[in-house]
C-alpha cells in the first residue's frame, strides 16, 4: 500500500517522504514545482538510499489527479500542498482561495471515487489567531488574519463537515508552529523558492554574509527582550508527528486536529544568540519597525499530540541551529 505525499518536495513535505521512507512506508510523491525544485527528489533518494516515484502534477487538474490514483494503490494522503506566503495572500486572495482551497476539494473528490479515507492534513497555528494567550490548546475558538490563514480555517471546516457526513473517514489536522532545522545528512533543508518567508533562511543568509544584516521586526514588545517569541520545532520532529498522525488515522476515525510544538517558547533574539553560540558564528542584525500582524507570543500546548499521538518533540533549539548552519554550508558548498 502507497502513502500519497502532495507537495512532497518542499521543506516539510520532503523530510516527512524521508521519514516515513526510513520506516518502510512506500511513498509517492507529487508537486507542482511552483515553489520547488526538481533536485529535492535527488536529495530525497541520496539521504533513503532508494528511488522515490515523483509525478508533476498540478492538483487543480483533477483529470491529472485521478491518473495518479489510477497508477498507484494508494492506501492514505498526507496533504502538504498548497500556497502558504501570507504577504502573498494578502497582494493575491483569489489566488490563494481558488488554489488551496479548490486543489483540496479535488483531492477529497478523487480519493472518496478511489475509496481512500485517511488523510492527513497540513494545518497551521495561524488559525488561532491572536486572541488566546499562550500556551495554545487545540479547543480554542479559532479565527485567521490574513487570507492564507482563512484557507487554512476554512479547509478544516470543510474537512470537518466532510467526516460529519462520512463518518468512515478518519483526517488528522496538524497545526503545527515555527519549523526550522535540517535532515542531520545535510542533504535536505529548507530551500525557499524566491524571497525566503521564515526568519531561519534570513539569519543564515545574514551570518554567511550573503545579506548584509537580519531584520528584527520590532524591539519594543512586551517580553523578556522586546522581541516575538515563537515555538520553534525541528523539522524532524515535524515529520515525526506527521508519520505518528498517519499511523492514528489508519487505525481511528473522524477528524481531530493536533498542535505540533515543542510547548516551549523562545524570542527572535534567544535563537539569534543561540545560534551564534552553538556555531561560532556572528550575526550582524537591526531591529527595524514592527510588522503588521505579528502575534507577539506563540506556543504550542502539546499534550494532545503526547497522549493521543504518543508524539512528543526530540530536538532542542541547539540541535535546529546546528543541523540548519550544516545544511546551509552544504547546499552552498563551503567546507563544513
Amino acid at each position: 500500500m502507497t502513502i500519497l505525499v502532495t507537495g512532497g518536495l518542499g521543506f516539510i513535505g520532503s523530510h516527512t517522504v524521508v521519514e516515513l521512507m526510513e520506516q518502510g512506508r512506500d511513498c509517492v510523491i507529487i508537486d507542482n514545482l511552483s515553489k520547488s525544485t526538481l533536485n529535492v527528489v535527488d536529495r530525497i533518494e541520496a539521504v533513503v538510499q532508494k528511488k522515490v516515484p515523483f509525478l508533476k502534477v498540478e492538483m487543480l487538474d483533477k483529470i491529472a489527479l485521478r491518473e495518479v490514483f489510477k497508477a498507484y494503490n494508494i492506501s492514505s494522503v498526507i496533504h502538504f500542498a498548497g500556497y502558504k506566503s501570507v504577504g502573498e495572500s494578502v497582494k493575491q486572495p483569489l489566488l490563494y482561495y481558488q488554489n488551496n482551497l479548490i486543489s483540496t476539494i479535488n483531492l477529497l473528490e478523487i480519493m472518496q471515487e478511489f475509496d481512500v479515507k485517511k488523510l492527513v492534513f497540513s494545518s497551521s497555528a495561524t488559525v488561532y489567531g491572536d486572541a488566546h494567550l499562550p500556551p495554545l490548546k487545540e479547543g480554542l475558538a479559532l479565527s485567521a488574519p490574513n487570507p492564507y490563514g482563512r484557507t487554512k480555517l476554512m479547509l478544516e471546516e470543510i474537512l470537518r463537515d466532510f467526516v460529519a457526513a462520512n463518518t468512515e473517514w478518519s483526517i488528522a489536522l496538524m497545526r503545527y508552529f515555527n519549523p526550522i532545522g535540517a535532515h542531520k545528512s545535510g542533504l535536505l533543508g529548507e530551500m525557499p523558492y524566491g524571497t525566503p518567508n521564515n526568519l531561519m533562511p534570513h539569519l543564515l543568509n545574514a551570518a554567511s554574509g550573503e545579506t548584509e544584516k537580519l531584520q528584527i521586526f520590532g524591539g519594543d514588545y512586551n517580553t523578556e527582550d522586546g522581541s516575538c517569541i515563537r515555538d520553534f520545532i525541528h523539522i524532524m520532529d515535524l515529520a515525526d508527528g506527521h508519520v505518528k498522525a498517519l499511523q492514528y488515522v489508519e487505525e481511528d476515525f473522524g477528524c481531530e486536529a493536533f498542535n505540533l510544538g515543542t510547548g516551549v517558547g523562545y524570542s527572535v533574539l534567544n535563537l539569534i544568540h543561540t545560534f551564534e553560540a552553538v556555531t561560532a558564528t556572528k550575526i550582524p542584525y537591526e531591529i527595524v519597525d514592527r510588522r503588521d500582524g505579528d502575534i507577539v507570543i506563540s506556543i504550542a500546548d502539546v499534550e494532545k499530540a503526547t497522549t493521543v499521538l504518543g508524539w512528543k518533540a526530540k530536538y532542542r533549539l541547539k540541535d535546529m541551529c546546528i543541523d540548519s548552519w550544516r545544511w546551509y554550508q552544504t547546499v552552498k558548498g563551503y567546507t563544513i
